[in-house]
């Protein structure tokens, strides 16, 4: 089959920095083709170079076998590419039809005039809607009212009314609900049966090998292969971005268990948490799995009070505790990393320096006033314990990649020396490398700091691989428990779906 794009030898270098070395890539009609990397692999220069974002130092691009320069996005745009970023680029008081056509609105002649042609504009955005299977979007609802899933089917058919041959798509689920999720799945699949070439860039192997025909790994800006994604792995593709096996992503250190150090006594918070009994010891790392809506992030806020208990026990090292709100927890040396680190674990628009003394201001306080060099030393201290790659600790913690972020949020609340950590996605939305570099500082706080670790998680393959004991929550209760030694996909699958398990 012919290509639709070609790139071959792209080098691409900002300010001496090489973030591109003779790339080669090429996307074929029809073809969902997977872009995988680390967080500074060169994917998002890749996409921004086939975009018309950047100008490439060496190498050249082929479009439907044809050399050509790209100079800006409008280039791009004018030969069939279009692009959707993270941060989707919407205006929210617009309605869906306007949104669609912006800058190319359908128009009408009234007398010497040009004028919008409403109606024509409305009639052909329920028509690209219609073919992207959304037509239960209505077209004259503003933009700003519709759910993330929504606005995305809104700027693919946008791209679409710009008539799109090439789609390129930077984490797509990144905030999406499962249910949305699905739906894009099947609007990519649409795309590819009409002849639509897809760029699909995902941290998500599983997306990768539910959708991709092909994928392409890069690895400080090389280009290390193209797989079929039938003749593939994900071992095999996580040994392609980062250099190391798949044993290495989960490095699990054998750590000495101790005395119990958080105790949960039939805890309840109606309707999430229901009767909730667990023990965490010191140096254990416990995972707590379960389906989304299971009630696992709400056993987690019940303990660190941002949902207090209606009734049940919490001991902490034997003795009961109340814990009303946050500072309560704290003061117990209960630690939490929260879900969503962007929003609740981190102010981004600050520094390392600020987030990481968020948690103990008072210690670094001094007659009122913040002592900018303890908390200095604080940052520099985390900077160097958990490896934050950060140019030091001005750095604003919202030019950090997701990974290095995540560390700042765990450092923020290791300097709180806390005796208990709960940890919920901690390595959500970070690349495979980065998430290495997570599981091995949570192994070394449980081994080395005997750390009690409550550990929330998604993935089965992380909850399989990091914990010594695993719990599972179905409809906020604690349905199953296994050691690890005990525990398998197949069983902890089972637990997390079945009403047979753990019934009563």
């Amino acid at each position: 089959m012919a290509e639709l794009l070609r790139l071959t030898g792209v080098h691409k270098s900002f300010a001496g920095v090489q973030a591109l070395r003779g790339v080669d890539f090429e996307v074929r009609p029809g073809e969902v083709h997977a872009l995988l990397g680390e967080n500074g692999a060169g994917k998002s220069t890749l996409i921004k170079t086939i975009a018309g974002v950047h100008k490439p130092d060496l190498g050249e691009l082929f479009w439907e076998g044809q050399p050509v320069t790209l100079n800006n996005p409008r280039d791009a745009q004018r030969l069939g590419i279009d692009t959707i970023y993270q941060e989707l680029s919407l205006y929210p008081e617009l309605t869906v039809a306007e949104n669609i056509f912006m800058g190319h609105a359908p128009r009408r002649r009234v007398g010497p005039f040009r004028v919008m042609d409403w109606e024509a504009m409305f009639r052909r955005a329920q028509g690209l809607l219609t073919d992207l299977d959304a037509a239960d979007l209505d077209v004259r609802r503003k933009v700003g009212t519709l759910s993330v899933g929504n606005r995305q089917r809104v700027e693919i058919a946008k791209a679409l009314s710009l008539n799109a041959k090439l789609l390129i798509m930077d984490e797509p689920t990144a905030a999406l609900t499962e249910t949305d999720v699905e739906q894009l799945f099947r609007i990519t699949r649409l795309l590819r049966e009409r002849g639509v070439g897809v760029v699909y860039i995902s941290h998500k192997l599983g997306e990768v090998f539910a959708l991709a025909d092909r994928v392409t790994v890069l690895r400080d800006g090389g280009y290390i292969g193209t797989k079929s994604v039938a003749d593939t792995s994900e071992g095999e593709l996580i040994s392609m971005m980062v250099g190391r096996t798949i044993g290495a992503l989960f490095p699990k250190q054998e750590a000495e268990v101790g005395d119990v150090v958080l105790e949960l006594r039939n805890l309840t918070r109606e309707p999430y948490t229901r009767r909730v009994s667990l023990k965490l010891r010191a140096g254990e790392i416990v995972g707590l799995a379960g389906l989304v809506g299971s009630g696992r992030s709400e056993t987690a806020q019940v303990v660190f009070g941002i949902l207090p208990a209606q009734s049940g026990e919490i001991l902490v090292q034997g003795a009961p505790v109340t814990i009303r709100d946050p500072a309560g927890a704290v003061s117990h040396g209960i630690a939490y990393v929260p879900e969503d680190r962007g929003t609740q674990g981190l102010i981004r628009q600050m520094t390392v320096r600020e987030n990481v003394s968020l948690a103990v201001l008072r210690s670094v306080a001094r007659g009122g006033f913040i002592d900018v060099g303890r908390e200095t030393a604080l940052a520099q201290d985390a900077i160097h314990r958990f490896g934050i790659r950060a140019y030091g600790p001005e750095q604003p913690v919202g030019k950090l990649s997701g990974g290095n972020q995540q560390k700042v949020v765990v450092g923020k609340w290791l300097a709180s020396d806390p005796k208990v950590l709960i940890i919920d996605e901690p390595t959500r939305g970070v690349d495979v490398g980065a998430k290495a570099e997570i599981h091995r500082l949570i192994s070394q706080l449980a081994a080395e700091r005997g750390l009690a670790i409550l550990m929330i998680s998604s993935e089965l393959p992380e909850i399989l691989g990091m914990s010594d004991r695993i719990l599972v929550m179905r409809g906020g209760r604690v349905v199953g428990e296994y050691a690890r030694a005990e525990a398998t996909q197949e069983v902890v699958g089972e637990a997390m779906m079945s009403e047979r398990v753990g019934a009563a």
